[in-house]
Order: C-alpha cells, then sequence, then structure tokens
C-alpha cells in the first residue's frame, strides 16, 4: 500500500518516482502557476508534470527554483516531467525541443520526458530521439502519454528501450483495462491524467456513498483508488487548500468491493481526445 506522499514506485529500470503528484495543465504563465508549484513543494509533493504545449515551462521552473529554496530540499528531491508536442515530433527536432523545454525550465535535466501523442508516422523517429537522450543521461527516464495498446505494441517492434511510463486518461469513466493490462504485463508503469474527470464525477451517487462511508470527499475516493490500483497520479489545482486535499488520502484503504464498485463504473467514456482519432 502507498502510505505517504513521498511513496515511490520503481520504473523498470530502476528510477523512483512518487506515485502521487501535480499537474498544471491549462495553468497559464503567471502568480496562479507559481504559486501552485510552490505550494505543492511546500506540503510534499515532489512530482511535477507539465508539457511544452501547455506553455507554462518557464513558470513552471521559477517555481521550483523558489519552491526547493524555501522548503529546504535540492532539485534532487523533485521527479520533473515534460512531453514533446505533436509539431516537433522526429528525430532532430525531438532533440531540439527536449533543449527547449530545459531551456525554459532552467533545469540541468529532466526526470521524465514523454511523447505527448501518438502521431502516426512520427512517433517512431521521436522515440528513437528520446532513446538518444536517455543514452546520453540527459534524461532520467522516457515515455510515452495517450498510447494505446496497438500504438505500444509497433514501437516495440523497433525500440531499443522499453518505455518506463505511458501516461493516459484514466478515471472511474474510463477505466482503460486493455491498456493497464499490457502495460503491467510489459514492465510499463500506467500514469493518470485528468484522474478526477475535470469534476465531472462529484455527484456521481456511487463515489459519493463511498465518500461518506471513510468521511472522505469524492476527490480523495477517487485518488486512492488510482492508487489503489497501481496508477501513478497527478491532479491538477491551483488553490492550497485543494493540493493539499488532494494529497490527504493516505489514512484510509478502500475495500475490495469498493474497489470494485468504482471499477465498474467505467463507461469508456473520453472528456479528451481519442488517441486514435485526433486532429491537432
Amino acid at each position: 500500500m502507498v502510505k505517504n506522499l513521498q511513496d515511490t514506485t520503481t520504473l523498470h529500470n530502476g528510477v523512483k518516482m512518487p506515485w502521487f503528484g501535480l499537474g498544471v495543465f491549462k495553468v497559464e504563465e503567471g502568480p496562479e502557476l507559481v504559486n501552485a508549484v510552490k505550494y505543492a513543494i511546500k506540503h510534499g509533493y515532489r512530482s511535477i508534470d507539465t508539457a511544452a504545449i501547455y506553455q507554462n515551462e518557464a513558470g513552471v521552473g521559477q517555481a521550483i527554483r523558489e519552491g526547493i529554496e524555501e522548503a529546504g530540499i535540492s532539485r534532487e528531491d523533485l521527479f520533473i516531467t515534460s512531453k514533446v508536442w505533436n509539431s516537433d515530433l522526429g528525430y532532430e527536432s525531438t532533440l531540439a525541443a527536449y533543449e527547449t523545454s530545459l531551456n525554459k525550465l532552467g533545469l540541468d535535466y529532466l526526470d521524465l520526458y514523454l511523447i505527448h501523442w501518438p502521431v502516426e508516422g512520427k512517433y517512431k523517429d521521436a522515440w528513437r530521439a528520446l532513446e538518444t537522450l536517455y543514452k546520453e543521461g540527459k534524461v532520467r527516464a522516457i515515455g510515452v502519454s495517450n498510447f494505446q495498446v496497438h500504438h505500444l505494441e509497433d514501437l516495440l517492434k523497433d525500440a531499443e528501450i522499453k518505455p518506463m511510463i505511458n501516461q493516459v486518461e484514466y478515471h472511474p469513466r474510463l477505466t482503460q483495462l486493455e491498456v493497464k493490462t499490457f502495460c503491467q504485463d510489459n514492465g510499463i508503469q500506467l500514469e493518470a491524467w485528468s484522474p478526477l474527470m475535470q469534476g465531472q464525477l462529484l455527484d456521481q451517487p456511487v463515489l459519493k456513498d463511498i465518500a461518506n462511508k471513510y468521511n472522505k470527499t469524492v476527490p480523495q475516493v477517487i485518488l486512492r483508488w488510482d492508487l489503489q490500483n497501481g496508477v501513478v497520479t497527478i491532479p491538477k489545482s491551483t488553490k492550497e487548500h485543494r493540493i493539499v486535499e488532494n494529497a490527504n488520502i493516505f489514512d484510509f484503504e478502500l475495500t475490495n468491493e469498493d474497489m470494485e464498485l468504482i471499477n465498474s463504473l467505467n463507461q469508456n467514456l473520453r472528456v479528451g481526445p481519442d488517441p486514435d482519432n485526433f486532429d491537432f
């Protein structure tokens, strides 16, 4: 059982990654972003997830520098993730995109770098670039995002290095069982984005009943469900009290019956794009 906010999972290359972190999707550059990341670090979060397309890497970098100083920790205590965007997929362009992200963040290395979407005909060249970055010691772990089973199977045909992470939309309405099983069978750690379905599950009766049973909120129940399913999770918030509340999930454990009840809410329903049918 994951027992605290600093608990880690060991990726297949031996790198330890926190089970829980902060996502900053759609948080614009500015004080709100900087404060959110600093709140997270202050309250014990050690994993921060951004991406080139979020256009907030500079603010995240500023918050990291200020946050570690105020918290009295070091850069090595944090696990920082970014992602290469679709327009930069390709061998040389991905290498260049990595350096751009690193410069914006003001960091010497990333802990995890991901291919953001499986753009057909492009992700294999991008993966070769990630393998190069990894071999050169510029990033501690590499992975993919939004890859379905057939994308992973295709990638693994030619990959020298297996992805350490597959970050996908994952919540009680989209349990991605096929992807989850494939990743487990192949030593790829599954990670959830939009774990709270952008707030669409707050009034779901089954989740409300379970939350009342444990004297917890619906988001806390969902995030606990993620962890008990062996899924790394990165909820997004900019409010300090919510950042604290989201992480207050280590003092209870859902029963097997509750886990199955939540699993049964699956409807294969997405709030984000379909990885097999997206155009951006």
